[in-house]
């Protein structure tokens, strides 16, 4: 496993616990007694580095490379019921976009996410996880297809941006993300979004739009990434700590904010140290959100939806 620079203490009381179990193993010497004092000093040294995160730390873990994707929360909900669809029956079908049919439990829904790669070959497969015009008409594509039959809509978002190259804006990348945000207002199935990762501006919102927006602990969600935004502001990456606190971009920052409903608790360390426990708590949420939903008729979803968003901003006449 990779570890962030301020997580090398944890690290290296990993590797010192692993050192003193082989010791165990491999002699008559009892190490029982120091194994159980670096593990209570491991735990301590966790809570005291996790539960006092900055902005930008959070942002690092967001990235952090051996987090959790989207096929990967799919894959253990669904299992082998899974089934993904492919194209925008228009250009072509975006790898960083991914989609499809899955069941949690006895309930069918219809998942849709973006996808980040695990090494370079597959990052450069997946796009870095920046989607492009044909990825969020297939997007829409698969939600409309989901609200034809009455079908539950789950997205997971984890991109730092929809691709902002030349070929993506000849082919209407603005257009398409802003049609998505159009007509996810009026998708008449629920909609629940998940933050898991990276939650960057218009690449984000393209398939951002729900009626309950969760996020995991140690994700953010804003207009632009502290790195751009220091950028911008002081002409230099060097103030990208400054810009994350500014830009109150945390899960906390965003409930405070009232722009989500709700933070999905992540394990000490984050969701990598133990991929299971976030699988069945996005599980739980996920079923208990859907249970909560589905009470509602389609008009009574599309006016909440519409009342949720329009809450989020001042208007003057």
């Amino acid at each position: 496993m990779e570890y962030l620079e301020f997580e090398l203490p944890v690290k290296e009381l990993i590797e010192q616990i692993e050192k003193c179990k082989a010791i165990g193993d491999e002699s008559s010497v009892d190490v029982s007694e120091t194994c159980k004092l670096l593990e209570d000093k491991l735990k301590t040294t966790k809570e005291e580095i996790y539960g006092n995160l900055t902005a930008w730390q959070r942002v690092q873990m967001s990235r952090h490379p051996s987090r959790p994707y989207a096929l990967d929360y799919i894959h253990a909900l669904c299992g082998d019921t899974f089934l993904e669809l492919h194209g925008d029956r228009n250009f072509g079908d975006d790898k960083a976009m991914v989609g499809g049919l899955g069941k949690i439990q006895d309930q069918t829904f219809m998942f849709i996410g973006t996808q980040k790669g695990y090494n370079t070959k597959t990052r450069q497969y997946r796009n870095f996880g920046m989607a492009k015009p044909e990825g969020y008409r297939k997007a829409l594509r698969l939600m409309k297809t989901a609200e034809k039959f009455g079908i539950p809509i789950v997205t997971l978002i984890d991109t730092p941006g929809a691709y902002p190259g030349l070929s993506a804006e000849e082919r209407g990348q603005g257009q398409a993300i802003a049609n998505n945000i159009f007509q996810m207002l009026s998708i008449k199935t629920p909609i629940i979004v998940t933050i898991i990762g990276e939650g960057a501006s218009g690449g984000a919102l393209g398939i951002g739009v729900g009626d309950l927006i969760y996020m995991l602990e140690n994700t953010w969600y804003s207009v632009i990434s502290p790195e751009s935004c220091s950028s911008i502001l002081w002409r230099s990456w060097e103030h990208k700590e400054d810009a994350a606190e500014a830009l109150k971009l945390t899960a906390k920052d965003m409930l405070a904010s009232k722009l989500i409903d709700k933070i999905i608790k992540e394990p000490l360390g984050g969701a990598h140290f133990n991929r299971d426990q976030v699988f069945q708590s996005v599980e739980k949420e996920l079923i208990d959100a859907f249970r909560k939903l589905d009470k509602l008729n389609s008009d009574q979803l599309i006016q909440s939806r519409r009342e949720k968003f329009s809450k989020m901003g001042t208007f003057q006449g």
